[in-house]
């Protein structure tokens, strides 16, 4: 597996999964708002984003993602178990996912890191922190580090 950091010849494929249609779209404005070229694709449950991300049903021909935005809080699925089934699958467990959440609770952050999670972020209040949220994090992931390349 080739590594390489994102580069400007091609648009990161970014996985959000959300089920608060306020805050996707909250979070699509906010890529928006800070300039970034990313193809967001959306999944409302940890159930779904497995599927996206094994490309398996309806998934079958969606890109293969570069970073996994994911909620805690989530029907059918949480975002715990998701992250549980992701770092014990050989096919997935190289993806950086980042915990993009509401809550403070220590326990909560623990536990997510337990589980191996790449980042935890809580979600800022007011729209302007969370545009230079988006930003930070996405700068961060998508041009500083160096992740694997895809097959």
């Amino acid at each position: 597996m080739k590594l390489s950091p994102i580069t400007d010849s091609r648009i990161a494929e970014i996985l959000l999964v959300e089920d608060n249609e306020d805050d996707v779209f909250l979070t699509r404005e906010a890529f928006d708002a800070a300039g970034l070229k990313v193809n967001l694709h959306h999944v409302d449950n940890g159930k779904k984003c497995l599927e996206f991300l094994r490309k398996q049903g309806i998934y079958a021909d969606v890109p293969t993602v570069d970073l996994v935005l994911l909620d805690m809080h989530m029907p059918v699925m949480d975002g715990h178990q998701v992250l549980s089934e992701i770092v014990k699958d050989e096919y997935l467990q190289h993806l950086p996912v980042v915990v993009l959440t509401t809550s403070y609770e220590a326990a909560d952050i623990h536990k997510m890191y337990k589980l191996r999670c790449n980042s935890f972020i809580t979600k800022p209040v007011d729209f302007e922190s969370f545009v230079k949220v988006i930003a930070q994090m996405t700068g961060y992931w998508l041009t500083v580090v160096v992740m694997p390349g895809k097959n």
